[in-house]
């Protein structure tokens, strides 16, 4: 299937090389270290031979939400913003942008949301995770009132806001004593961000908000296989109850999912059935993930037709509405 459009594509700065997780294969992370710089020839090619037209590139995590200086934060966020910018305008048929911003000072993330969105025309917002603030054990997660004026902003500027995995604090690390295998992608990352998620909707952002729109990877970080559960009990939990309507409805109304390394069949059809095709988005998780890996297996997954060309891209095209109207390679180069 050609013409898909992924969200879910990252790209780093020399600059943050070294921040990348460490207990990972160390020959696969020299990989996807290289592959991350590199936003040119090869990751075109593999774009083509996946049928991927437009990729929303984003600075992997942890990215700025890692960076304990505020003031050097803002300057960060700018200069990675400014370099996507200048990506996508070599490349303006094939990449869009996800703003990186400095939560670390909500006025200054405000201000260049404000820059990113009006300015640099990018399509929204990629937040890998809580935000340090200080040193490394402290983190801000985004249900805090301080983080209400960018929610206020995102919202009025009508723009989703990507809520990415980064691994829990070293306080909150404990459970994975002994088993540093559960880090990252095989399992810490969900546990925090479909918490974080939880954090969110609880909190009664999306009451004050209601036209905020936040997207998860990987299927939704297991919350469509699992809210039916966290709704039946949260309803007696009485007196701590903040927000105003059950947790499915923030879910369905204020929520997208992308399918990013999460490439099976059986897990694709149950987040449908839960949430819905216009819910569900196509991403793969570049570089961590094969973009080979993740079309082969979408444009053969056993879904109808129509359900894998709203994945595909229509529901972006929804979502994005500032996307170009023409995106893909030239037609003197593409393929018959």
């Amino acid at each position: 299937m050609n013409g898909k459009i992924a969200l879910e594509e990252h790209f780093n700065l020399p600059e943050f090389s070294n921040e990348l997780p460490q207990y990972v294969n160390p020959e696969m992370m020299r990989e996807v270290s290289r592959r991350l710089l590199e936003v040119s020839t090869e990751r075109l090619g593999e774009m083509d031979a996946a049928g991927i037209d437009y990729s929303l590139l984003s600075l992997t995590a942890p990215g700025v939400q890692a960076e304990t200086d505020p003031r050097r934060a803002v300057t960060r966020a700018r200069r990675v913003n400014d370099e996507l910018a200048t990506i996508v305008a070599a490349h303006p048929t094939r990449y869009g942008g996800f703003a990186t911003l400095p939560m670390q000072d909500p006025a200054a993330a405000v201000a260049e949301l404000e820059r990113c969105v009006t300015q640099l025309g990018f399509h929204g917002v990629m937040l890998n995770g809580f935000t340090n603030i200080g040193d490394a054990d402290t983190g801000w997660y985004y249900d805090h009132e301080r983080f209400l004026p960018f929610w206020e902003r995102v919202e009025a500027l009508g723009v989703p806001v990507y809520l990415h995995p980064r691994d829990p604090l070293p306080g909150n690390q404990g459970i994975y004593e002994g088993h540093p295998e559960l880090f990252g992608a095989v399992w810490s990352f969900t546990v925090e961000t479909a918490t974080h998620a939880l954090r969110l909707m609880t909190s009664g952002l999306f009451d004050r908000f209601p036209r905020l729109t936040v997207i998860l990877g990987h299927l939704g970080e297991t919350l469509p296989f699992n809210m039916w559960r966290i709704d039946h009990r949260a309803a007696a939990m009485g007196d701590l109850i903040r927000f105003k309507k059950p947790l499915t409805h923030y879910l369905l109304d204020n929520f997208y999912v992308t399918t990013s390394g999460n490439f099976h069949t059986q897990t694709l059809n149950a987040t449908l059935a839960e949430m819905g095709v216009d819910r569900v988005l196509f991403s793969s998780d570049y570089p961590y993930e094969s973009m080979r890996e993740a079309a082969d297996w979408f444009d053969n997954a056993a879904i109808n037709h129509n359900d894998r060309v709203k994945i595909g891209h229509t529901n972006a095209r929804r979502l994005f509405p500032g996307l170009p109207e023409r995106i893909g390679r030239p037609a003197h180069t593409a393929r018959a």
